[in-house]
């Protein structure tokens, strides 16, 4: 078996806790594996705790409902930790994901545990802000907020006023409510939207994931909602590393953002930047792929001058509307 490669076995991390490292800002690592004749790739993604915009974005070339016997998918894996305090959970709402950082027991070193979630869809943004966890619910009822009802009721087809636990409640078996009214952190009757933008605001997670941090998370708990689509983080040896995700908005204001992170940490001078190549940068920030890529491979003298035909179409981009996908 060649090296990185993995049978279609679950990740053995796939608890989704990894110990903090002591330099850098990476937990994880991506790995490949071999998928069955009966595998789709939202299977893959549920075995190995990823989502559906992870997975795809992974392997934009393989079929995401038959992938074939003996197809190699690659399992995004590999995370940077976000730039905020390492605190209680932190969700970013532009990688769909979620990190907790549960409080270390003595003589323990400190982890960190990492999920893929589902966020709210377009008109039904997830509030951004700190805030924390109030109460935990096992079997929680459903209760259909007013702007569903109305709408339902509109189309004839009410929803009723309580939706009791069982198959058909849309919040799982397990709920973590959160201290802004009508917002929680629950499981979900529809795994395959893990990874989405779907909901009307709260935060999915698969029904493993949740049963999994639903006792370790306490009352109180700080909840960090952020949107962080442009990630900037170093490996162990002081690499650094950039990843963009779709969700990121504006070209020119992403370079700018970009620029700004960099000079923060320390990579480059203020008086610096032009050592970036900013027509492959402009590049990424109109056509990000959420993969993680070395900032090397965009230093002015680490890739050859482009012609001035690439150049205008890049710079072309900023006056164009970014694609719905962004």
């Amino acid at each position: 078996m060649l090296p990185g490669m993995a049978s279609a076995q679950p990740d053995p991390k796939a608890n989704g806790y990894y110990a903090l490292p002591v330099q850098g800002d990476f937990v994880g690592q991506d790995y490949d594996v071999i998928a069955n004749k009966d595998d789709t790739l939202l299977d893959i993604a549920r075995v190995h705790n990823v989502g559906y915009e992870e997975i795809q974005a992974a392997n934009p070339d393989v079929s995401l409902w038959v992938p074939g016997e003996g197809t190699s998918v690659t399992i995004p894996r590999r995370h940077i930790l976000p730039d905020v305090e390492r605190k209680g959970i932190v969700i970013n709402i532009a990688e769909l994901r979620l990190y907790y950082y549960p409080e270390a027991e003595e003589g323990q070193p400190p982890q960190v545990a990492t999920y893929p979630i589902g966020i709210g869809r377009e008109g039904y943004d997830t509030p951004l802000g700190i805030t924390r966890t109030t109460m935990r619910l096992e079997q929680p009822a459903w209760y259909p907020p007013s702007s569903m009802r109305k709408e339902a009721a509109e189309r004839g087809d009410p929803p009723p006023e309580v939706v009791p636990p069982g198959p058909d409640n849309p919040l799982g078996e397990y709920a973590i409510l959160l201290d802004i009214p009508g917002y929680l952190i629950h499981g979900t009757n529809q795994p395959d939207g893990i990874g989405m933008r779907a909901s009307r605001g709260c935060i999915r997670m698969y029904p493993e994931d949740i049963e999994s941090v639903f006792d370790e998370v306490p009352t109180n708990t700080q909840v960090n909602i952020i949107d962080h689509p442009i990630k900037v983080g170093e490996d162990e040896q002081g690499n650094t590393y950039l990843q963009v995700f779709k969700s990121v908005e504006g070209v020119e204001s992403g370079i700018e953002q970009l620029e700004d992170m960099l000079i923060t940490k320390g990579v480059i001078e203020e008086e610096g930047s032009d050592i970036l190549d900013r027509v492959r940068l402009l590049q990424l920030l109109a056509e990000p792929d959420d993969q993680i890529t070395s900032l090397s491979l965009f230093y002015q003298d680490a890739v050859e001058e482009p012609d001035e035909t690439e150049a205008m179409t890049v710079y072309s981009m900023l006056d164009e509307p970014l694609s719905e996908s962004c």
